[in-house]
């Protein structure tokens, strides 16, 4: 079995994330994470808090909380929400943590080493009225590329042209809106990408061609467009500090590195806290990951559209530098944008769906079912509560939750606790086993292709397939004439919900629980259905003691649909 290194884009610090940012990395990433277990490879997920930067020192000043107290607090916040959502992480690190540090500090030095990195006495951006140096992302203005009047000054979400603050048109700042901005110079360490261009390009030829379009065309966007020596240092109090044995004057003026310089280096760091946080008597080896490891792991990366060319440009740029035979990425899931009624999610104007929120409203399962059978793949999709409330009630209540209700139910009420036995599987369960073995090999193709929303519809079509077979069947009516022929069709029902409960559980980790511990199958630890036992049916064995779950979904009312609109917004964006 492969070896697999997972990492999800890291959430910013500030704030707990909404359903856009968790379809559009974590949670495909876990989906991904669970399926690869169950076929039994060897998986190590990764992610982390991205702590660094202007926003978590602005955010920790208006809570009135020293910065790495707030960076504390809010981590813990967003790994509850996380835990909630069932993400299997192995390891939720920070950037902030001294592993990070080290490690970002040594690539740095491995950079300037091989004359990659150098000192630019540049002008930068002074707010008067907020008293500081501005960040790139805390100026915005209108683009010079597009005419979008809410760029930042390090990048246009609108056409994911990179872009310096002085590019923008009218610009202002991002914290007081004032435009009393002036360019004062100071001295920043550039990363030459310029002449690190081919060797990126070289690397994005070989693996790119096996990437989704949206990743792969966004990357070589940049490369035809031409890398740019960029700034990876700012005059902030928070951050990885620049090593002053290198750069001993910006060191002494307590410049640290960029937050996209260190934040992507936190895959490696967190994969070092994971290893050092090994229970006694333990050891894990975080080199093996990503160090020399270009042949032995497959390493695949989940983030939405706006952070692929970080991910697929600059950071290749910098671990190529270093000259070390760090771990490159082998294949970038990148994602479109989920929207809010076609619109921008916004805490401020009250529109959308937050996570934590999320949770209080239905269990994880209800969400990531929908967002998974949604996900922005190859265009933007929206999320309106009249399509969740559809979703959630045709596939999850109706197809799947019904399907397990009744027949369990109904079996209880006719023969008892125990699966019955009933004739022999006839030709009806032949056809249903062959039908179900290819539904389940479509299924495996999808998840080994990352394709999410086509991996759902095949769920899908897996439990349309057993209420097919049930009405099929009609055990209802068998067991007036055929007690034996209702038994036989209620028993192979229960191996569908066994099968269901196995091969569900990357998509809905707590209803395939709730189902797989409704049979009493003591020795029931296998993680996967292959093809012979899809044809057969015969996990669950005549005899075997059952319990009717509770409700696994509950179907969403007009009560809830209009309470839940109007406290979120329900118009168009």
């Amino acid at each position: 079995m492969a070896r697999h290194l997972i990492t999800s884009a890291l959430p910013y610090i500030n704030g707990i994330k909404h359903l856009g940012n968790m379809v559009g990395s974590m949670l495909p990433a876990d989906v991904y994470s669970r399926y690869l277990r169950r076929r039994g490879h060897e998986v190590l997920f990764i992610c982390a808090t991205d702590e660094h930067g202007t926003p978590a020192e602005l955010a920790a000043q208006e809570a009135g909380l020293p910065v790495a107290e707030f960076c504390a607090r809010a981590h813990d916040a967003q790994k509850a929400v996380y835990d909630g959502f069932g993400l299997s992480f192995d390891h939720f690190g920070r950037s902030s943590s001294p592993q990070n540090r080290e490690i970002t500090q040594e690539i740095a030095r491995e950079l300037q080493r091989n004359g990659f990195i150098e000192e630019r006495s540049i002008r930068q951006v002074y707010s008067n009225a907020d008293g500081r140096f501005l960040p790139d992302r805390y100026i915005v203005g209108t683009c010079p590329h597009c005419g979008y009047d809410r760029a930042r000054g390090d990048q246009c979400e609108n056409c994911t042209r990179v872009l310096d603050p002085t590019d923008l048109l009218e610009p202002r700042s991002a914290i007081s809106g004032s435009a009393d901005l002036e360019v004062r110079e100071t001295t920043h360490l550039f990363l030459l990408q310029s002449e690190l261009t081919g060797e990126v390009e070289a690397w994005v030829d070989a693996y790119g061609d096996d990437w989704p379009v949206l990743a792969s065309s966004i990357a070589r966007k940049w490369l035809t467009e031409g890398l740019q020596d960029r700034s990876i240092t700012r005059d902030l109090e928070w951050g990885v500090p620049v090593p002053a044995d290198v750069w001993p004057e910006l060191a002494a003026e307590g410049k640290v590195f960029y937050v996209w310089f260190d934040a992507p280096i936190e895959y490696i760091g967190a994969t070092k806290e994971w290893a050092d946080a090994a229970p006694d008597g333990q050891t894990r080896d975080w080199k093996s990951w990503w160090y020399e490891a270009d042949e032995t792991v497959r390493y695949t990366e989940f983030m939405g559209k706006d952070n692929v060319p970080f991910h697929t440009v600059m950071f290749p740029a910098t671990i190529l530098g270093s000259r070390r035979p760090w771990k490159k990425v082998d294949y970038v899931k990148a994602f479109n944008w989920l929207t809010y009624y076609g619109g921008k999610f916004s805490t401020s104007q009250k529109r959308g769906i937050f996570s934590d929120v999320a949770l209080e409203l239905l269990p994880a399962d209800y969400w990531r079912y929908f967002m998974m059978a949604h996900a922005p793949e190859s265009d933007d999709s929206s999320f309106t509560w009249d399509l969740f409330a559809s979703v959630v009630n045709k596939d999850l209540a109706d197809t799947l939750g019904n399907f397990v209700n009744r027949v369990l139910s109904f079996s209880r009420k006719r023969f008892g606790d125990a699966v019955p036995a009933g004739h022999p599987a006839g030709e009806a369960e032949q056809r249903l086993g062959e039908q179900v073995a290819a539904l389940l090999a479509e299924y495996e193709a999808q998840l080994d292709g990352l394709n999410f929303r086509k991996a759902a519809q095949a769920l899908r079509a897996l439990w349309s397939a057993g209420n097919g077979y049930l009405e099929e069947k009609a055990p209802w009516m068998q067991v007036k004439t055929d007690p034996e022929g209702a038994a036989l069709t209620l028993r192979t029902a229960m191996n569908l919900i066994h099968l269901y409960a196995v091969v569900s559980e990357p998509f809905i980790p707590t209803a395939a629980a709730a189902m797989r511990a409704a049979f009493a199958l003591p020795g029931d630890t296998g993680t996967w259905v292959d093809a012979e036992r899809a044809r057969a049916l015969d996990a669950v064995p005549a005899g075997t003691a059952f319990t009717v779950p509770p409700v696994l979904f509950a179907k969403i009312t007009d009560e809830d649909l209009a309470a839940w609109t109007a406290r979120f917004g329900g118009a168009e964006g």
